[in-house]
C-alpha cells in the first residue's frame, strides 16, 4: 500500500496543482481522521507524511511502572531504552509507523480523497477571493435558468466557473456560447458542496469604473477622480469626475484624443450613452451639471427634503427630464439628491447660463463634446 500511497500522493500535486506542503499536511490529516473513524481515540496520536510520501505516526506516551492502556502509556523500561533518561510521568514521542499499515485501506482512500477536494477548494478560494472588484476576461459557456455560466482560466488548475445571474446581464444584449466577454467579479463565495461560486455582472456600477481606469491613464494614477456614477445599463449613464491635479481638464482626459477613449468604453458597453459630468463641491453647480445637456437657469436647495427645485428654459424641460424621466432620475442618483425639474416663474427674470462643457456621450464619435442645448 506504501508505494501505491506514494504514487497517488505524487499524482495528487500533478493534477491539482497544489503546493507539495499543502498535500503533505492534509493527507497527513486525513490519515490521523481516517484512523479514529476506525479505532476511535487518538488524540495523542501525530501523523507527518514527508515530501517522498513516507507515513511516520507519533504516539504521545506516559512513561508509567506499570502499562494498563498501551495505546496511551509505555513501561519505564522500555522509555528508557528510547531514552535513557526517561523517567516515570515523563510524555514520550514514540515511534508508532506500525499504525499506518492498520488503517483500512478503503477508509484512508475515502477520507484522504475528501481532504484534498476540501483543500482544493480553499486553496482555489485563496486564489480568487482577491477577484473581487476586477474586471476578468470570461467565456460563457452554456446558458441556466439562473443565468450565464462563464469560464475563467488559472494556471494549473482546472478551469474556474462563475456565474452572471439574469439580474446581471445588460437588457437587450444578446450573448452566445463560446463568447469572450469583460465582466465585473462582486462577489466569491463558498458553497457547501460545490468548490466555490463566483458572481459576476455587466450592469454594476463599478464595472463603468473599472473600464475608465483601464481607459484613461489619469484616472488610474488618480490625477483625474471619478467622484460618483448613475447607470441605468444598457441604457445610459453619469459620470461625474473631478481633476486633483490644476490646469487638468479632467472631461477632457476622458474623451481622449478624437474621443478615441470614450469610445471604447461606450463599444464595450454596446454603444451605452455616457455623459461625462464636471464634478463641483459646490452642490447647486453639481446638480446643475448632472442634468446635461441642459443648462439649468437656477438651482434652489431645499434642505427641509433634499431637494434640488432646477429652473430650465421652458423650451428645455422636455430634454431636462429625459424619456420616461431619465435625465433626472440619473442626475438625481448621481447627486444624491432628489431633482424637480420646473420651468420659469412667469415675470422673473433669470441670467442666461454660461457656456460650459458637462457631458461626452456615445452621438460624438469624433471626440466634439456637447455643450448646452445640441
Amino acid at each position: 500500500m506504501r508505494s501505491e500511497f506514494q504514487a497517488a500522493i505524487a499524482q495528487l500535486i500533478a493534477e491539482k496543482g497544489l503546493p507539495r506542503e499543502v498535500v503533505m499536511e492534509t493527507v497527513a490529516n486525513a490519515l490521523l481522521a481516517a484512523y479514529r473513524k476506525s479505532f476511535g481515540g487518538g488524540e495523542n496520536v501525530r501523523i507527518e507524511v514527508d515530501k517522498n510520501g513516507e507515513v511516520h505516526v507519533w504516539a504521545s506516551k506516559r512513561v508509567v511502572a506499570q502499562v494498563n492502556d498501551s495505546n496511551e502509556e509505555i513501561s519505564l523500561a522500555e522509555a528508557q531504552r528510547l531514552v535513557p533518561n526517561a523517567a516515570l510521568g515523563q510524555l514520550l514521542d514514540v515511534d508508532s509507523s506500525f499504525i499506518f499499515s492498520r488503517i483500512p485501506t478503503q477508509t484512508a482512500k475515502q477520507v484522504i480523497l475528501q481532504r484534498i477536494r476540501e483543500a482544493e477548494h480553499e486553496h482555489l478560494y485563496e486564489q480568487v477571493k482577491g477577484w473581487v472588484g476586477e474586471i476578468r476576461l470570461g467565456t460563457l459557456t452554456r446558458e441556466e435558468q439562473r443565468g450565464w455560466v462563464v469560464d475563467f482560466d488559472l494556471d494549473k488548475v482546472d478551469k474556474v466557473e462563475g456565474l452572471m445571474p439574469i439580474s446581471e446581464t445588460i437588457p437587450g444584449e444578446h450573448y452566445r456560447m463560446k463568447q469572450r466577454l469583460r465582466i465585473y467579479i462582486y462577489d466569491v463565495r463558498r458553497i457547501q458542496g460545490r468548490m466555490l461560486q463566483i458572481l459576476v455582472s455587466r450592469t454594476h456600477r463599478d464595472l463603468l469604473r473599472r473600464l475608465f481606469e483601464n481607459e484613461v491613464p489619469e484616472i488610474y494614477d488618480g490625477s483625474v477622480e471619478i467622484k460618483a456614477i448613475a447607470r441605468e445599463p444598457g441604457s445610459r449613464a453619469k459620470v461625474a469626475v473631478y481633476a486633483r491635479q490644476e490646469g487638468l481638464d479632467p472631461i477632457g482626459s476622458c474623451v481622449g484624443v478624437r474621443g478615441q477613449r470614450i469610445s471604447n468604453i461606450v463599444r464595450e458597453l454596446n454603444d451605452e450613452k455616457i455623459d461625462i459630468i464636471q464634478w463641483s463641491p459646490d452642490t447647486a453647480s453639481f446638480v446643475a451639471n448632472a442634468l446635461s445637456p441642459v443648462k439649468p437657469l437656477k438651482v434652489e436647495l431645499r434642505d427641509s427634503d433634499h431637494t434640488a427645485i432646477v429652473t430650465v428654459p421652458e423650451r428645455q424641460l422636455s430634454l431636462a427630464i429625459g424619456k420616461d424621466g431619465q435625465n433626472a432620475r440619473l442626475a438625481a442618483k448621481l447627486t444624491g439628491w432628489r431633482v424637480d425639474v420646473v420651468k420659469p416663474v412667469e415675470g422673473e427674470i433669470y441670467e442666461e447660463p454660461e457656456e460650459q462643457i458637462t457631458s461626452v456621450s456615445r452621438h460624438e464619435r469624433s471626440g466634439r463634446r456637447s455643450r448646452g442645448n445640441r
